[in-house]
């Protein structure tokens, strides 16, 4: 794994191509090649002696020719770029799409093609063992790499926040390739190496913040309250680690957040107590300026003259009945008040 990811410390700039459009060298082409093929005939049958080899040796060279000429036409399709090496160098880069004529001795380099191919063949391979053929998914197995937005599913992972509690966080990654040339020699495999660097940027960043808060008034970003701050916080630091390999993270989004299995019941009864202590404040808060105005309002009415002692009963009936489970049963005083 480490060999896919390694970075090669040579800068190589990306240079893009002005290739000769294709339609134009294709009919050359077919025009050459024709003409060899005549000069190969027409040869032996309307000549003699040194002209009729000499015929022959340029009808065969124009045929060779031309016919090598037929590797030089590529076509791109839209959004896909073709990086070119030749002899092992690296020759240029056609960025727009269209039917283009290059030279025929260059070729397309992409390596996650051949680690795709190698992928699907060790899986086919596997399923041949089992007694069946195992299907492999889409894969890019051509020399052209795309520029496509792509999406990067993250598989959900394992972490610890800065409490050392267990989390379990899954994220997507919008992403696409902006420097082709950089993308496919600076990096072994750019699949693998943006995959391993999002799993890294998603354990280091969850580390620096606790799943949640109990004080409410508290500030403190948490991965539950400030999702937003946090993913664009590890889109920084993400289009960072891969902006060598010519990628662009246009978007990071956190998919799934949650407690691990073996503490999540136990947080659950935290997260249950903490509401009910700030229901219990409500009701407590309300019931006390209820009863304050219910005695205010007795008192300015002259209703009822209570004592200290009165009011002092009177607050613990009210508050009971405003701060109890359960429905008040009332009891019915047909004697005196006192």
């Amino acid at each position: 794994m480490e060999n896919n990811i390694k970075l090669i410390k040579k800068d190589i700039t990306e240079k893009e191509l002005r290739p000769v459009p294709g339609m134009l060298m294709l009919f050359i082409c077919i025009i050459g090649t024709l003409a060899g093929i005549a000069l190969c005939i027409a040869g032996p049958a309307m000549m003699d002696g040194g002209m009729m080899v000499l015929t022959l040796i340029v009808g065969v060279i124009l045929f060779l020719l031309f016919l090598i000429c037929f590797g030089g036409l590529k076509i791109v399709n839209p959004n896909e770029a073709l990086v070119l090496t030749l002899f092992g160098k690296y020759h240029g880069t056609i960025k727009k799409d269209g039917f283009y004529f290059v030279n025929p001795f260059s070729t397309g380099f992409n390596p996650t093609a051949q680690s795709a191919l190698e992928a699907m063949k060790e899986e086919l391979e596997e399923g041949s063992k089992k007694g069946g053929q195992k299907k492999s998914g889409k894969s890019n197995t051509g020399k052209k790499v795309s520029t496509k937005t792509m999406t990067l599913n993250n598989a959900q992972q394992k972490v610890n926040d800065v409490q050392g509690n267990p989390v379990v966080i899954g994220s997507i990654v919008i992403w696409r390739v902006a420097n082709p040339t950089k993308a496919v020699f600076n990096v072994e495999n750019y699949f693998e190496y943006l995959s391993i660097q999002c799993d890294s940027t998603i354990r280091n960043t969850a580390r620096l913040y606790p799943y949640d808060t109990i004080d409410q008034e508290n500030d403190e970003m948490t991965l539950r309250g400030s999702s937003l701050e946090i993913a664009q916080n590890m889109k920084a630091e993400l289009q960072e680690k891969v902006a060598e390999a010519g990628i662009e993270i246009i978007e990071v989004r956190i998919t799934h957040l949650a407690y691990s299995e073996e503490i999540a019941a136990a947080m659950l009864k935290r997260q249950q107590a903490a509401a009910t202590i700030a229901a219990r404040e409500k009701i407590v808060e309300g019931a006390v300026g209820m009863v304050r105005m219910a005695l205010d309002k007795l008192e300015d009415d002259d209703l009822v003259v209570l004592d200290d002692e009165r009011k002092a009963a009177m607050v613990s009936n009210l508050l009971v009945v405003l701060c109890g489970d359960k429905e008040p049963q009332p009891i019915v005083n047909s004697g005196s008040i006192y």
